[in-house]
């Protein structure tokens, strides 16, 4: 049991809002008290204690947009574009061989890389996307490496069809023999529905086989200019349509009346020279927003959800308060990963995995600490770019520190 107290300001995205002078409580990595400091009860007096030097504590970051299983480099082709050429799906490909080639070990070793870079920017929670192997035997094998270490793994053989392949006949591969060995090892499916990439009919394929093997459904969607991304993922149920770069009246609306999380990806968007996703038209009109970071080799290769905060409060109109949400609950939401015990209790607030809810600071989530080296969340957008993370624990156990 550990006390963590002298919290400047814990950010706990609840009802409970923003403590000053706050203390947490953590048992067998679940929160179990949380309040101000001078209230905390005497049962927890024997507690370990932490001291977190008068910071502001937040949840952890809930990164639910990943693509993590990847070798090789697409620097040329990030600098041509930054000189003035166009973004096109079909850069994907690049990628391909480098990543069929690198064995497991090396991918494995190059995930591990990734979520340890990611704790040291205060993200807990990853998910990751299969997608850069594009055929049956890659593709199983990007599977059984994701889910050795992350928190829930996404089967994206639809990223792209591989070059000099029929797009129809590689569909049928998707949704037949490369489907049944890889689910077993994911959690969720999910189809790039975009010009270049899996038009409407092909996605829609793509799910519906997912969904009938039993998995959940995500989508890429409306990131280079309007499509059915939206309107798909909604009719369907996926928990997340991830992009939403260009959005109609209809798309926002439909949103808004859906469990469809919208993800946002401003890293991406900046990379490519996309327009940053209206968040504050879908803020406004009552949809559910998410912030991940996308992180891939071509248009986004980092995994600092911090920028990717302090983007969306300076660029995107979103309070600190709306940014902070949308990184913690809003991507556990999109991972199906928020429902909270009501008491407090192990019984009740799980997954279907048996996990606890993620993304706030309250009685029963998940103790995933984002301990800022600072008095004041704000600096995440106050002082943008500078070194922010103090401390990272998840489940209530270090695993980064500053110093």
């Amino acid at each position: 049991m550990k006390l963590f107290k002298n919290i400047s300001e814990l950010r706990t995205v609840s009802d409970a809002g923003t403590i000053k002078d706050a203390a947490l409580i953590e048992e067998d990595g679940i929160i179990r008290w949380v309040g101000i400091a001078t209230d905390v009860p005497a049962e927890f007096a024997e507690a370990e204690t932490i001291d977190c030097g008068n910071r502001a504590v937040l949840p952890g970051w809930v990164d639910s947009h990943t693509h993590m299983i990847f070798d090789g480099n697409r620097a040329e082709e990030f600098e041509a574009r930054m000189a003035g050429a166009d973004y096109a799906a079909g850069g994907i490909a690049v990628t391909m061989e480098a990543t069929r080639s690198a064995g497991a070990q090396r991918l494995e070793k190059l995930l591990v890389e990734r979520i340890q870079a990611g704790h040291a920017g205060g993200t807990t929670t990853f998910e990751t996307k299969t997608g850069y192997g594009l055929n049956t035997e890659s593709e199983l094998e990007a599977a059984q490496v994701a889910a050795l270490h992350a928190d829930d793994v996404t089967f994206l053989g639809a990223h792209l069809v591989p070059p000099g392949a029929d797009a129809e006949e590689y569909v049928d591969e998707v949704v037949g023999p490369m489907l049944e060995q890889v689910a077993p090892h994911v959690d969720w499916i999910d189809v790039f529905c975009e010009r270049g990439a899996f038009n409407e009919a092909q996605s829609r394929r793509v799910l519906e086989a997912g969904k009938k093997a039993g998995l959940g459904l995500r989508v890429h969607g409306n990131q280079l200019g309007d499509g059915p991304g939206v309107q798909l993922a909604v009719e369907l149920g996926a928990a997340s349509v991830d992009h939403v770069n260009y959005l109609t009246d209809e798309d926002v609306s439909a949103l808004a009346g859906s469990g469809t999380v919208a993800t946002m990806l401003p890293a991406c968007d900046l990379s490519t020279r996309q327009p940053l996703v209206d968040a504050r038209r879908l803020l406004d009109a009552g949809a559910t927003v998410a912030i991940a970071s996308n992180l891939n080799p071509g248009t986004s290769f980092t995994s600092s959800m911090n920028y990717c905060v302090t983007t969306a409060v300076l660029q995107q109109y979103m309070s600190l308060d709306e940014a902070i949400e949308a990184a913690t609950l809003g991507g556990a939401k999109a991972l199906r990963r928020n429902a909270v015990s009501t008491d407090g209790g192990s019984g009740s607030g799980l997954d279907a995995k048996g996990r606890p809810a993620k993304g706030q600071l309250v009685v029963g989530a998940a103790c995933d600490l984002h301990i800022l080296d600072a008095a004041n969340a704000i600096n995440l957008a106050y002082r943008p770019g500078m070194p922010a993370t103090y401390q990272t624990w998840l489940a209530g156990k270090k695993v980064y520190s500053s110093r």
